[in-house]
């Protein structure tokens, strides 16, 4: 039911997992099986990963490469199923929900101290950089 749940959610609320947060996660968990219901995506930065057990929605070619490479494996749903109905020695990860490119607009842009990321057709001179912005200019906010 625990992981059900989460199959039936929304792309937003299925983030991707990178392989090393997913190593990092699963740190002294060795004979655990680590289960996230969404993709599990390759990390170019991380050059070593242990032997993981990995049960995802979805695995990018090169993520599903470096597992089998390290002598871990992927699993499906229905592996999982059969391998523990109960979902014991399992540890249900998520990615972050928080990092998708339209969380950066959230907000309102122009307001002093808002860090929101203005919606601009183009990130030149005449776009978004005069009145309101800079002194120079009539007034700044």
């Amino acid at each position: 039911k625990t992981i059900l749940q989460p199959l039936f959610m929304s792309k937003v609320n299925r983030p991707p997992l990178s392989l090393s947060k997913l190593a990092k996660f699963m740190e002294g968990k060795d004979d655990k099986v680590a289960v996230v219901v969404g993709t599990i995506t390759d990390d170019v930065r991380t050059l070593e990963i242990p032997k993981l057990r990995v049960c995802a929605l979805r695995f990018t070619h090169t993520a599903r490469a470096r597992i089998v490479n390290a002598g871990g494996e992927c699993l499906t749903f229905d592996q999982l199923a059969l391998l523990s109905p109960t979902g014991e020695n399992t540890v249900l990860l998520r990615g972050p929900k928080s990092h998708r490119e339209a969380e950066k607009h959230f907000g309102a842009p122009g307001i002093p101290h808002s860090h929101a990321k203005p919606y601009v057709r183009s990130k030149g001179r005449k776009f978004e950089k005069g009145r309101g912005k800079r002194r120079s200019r009539g007034f700044k906010v």
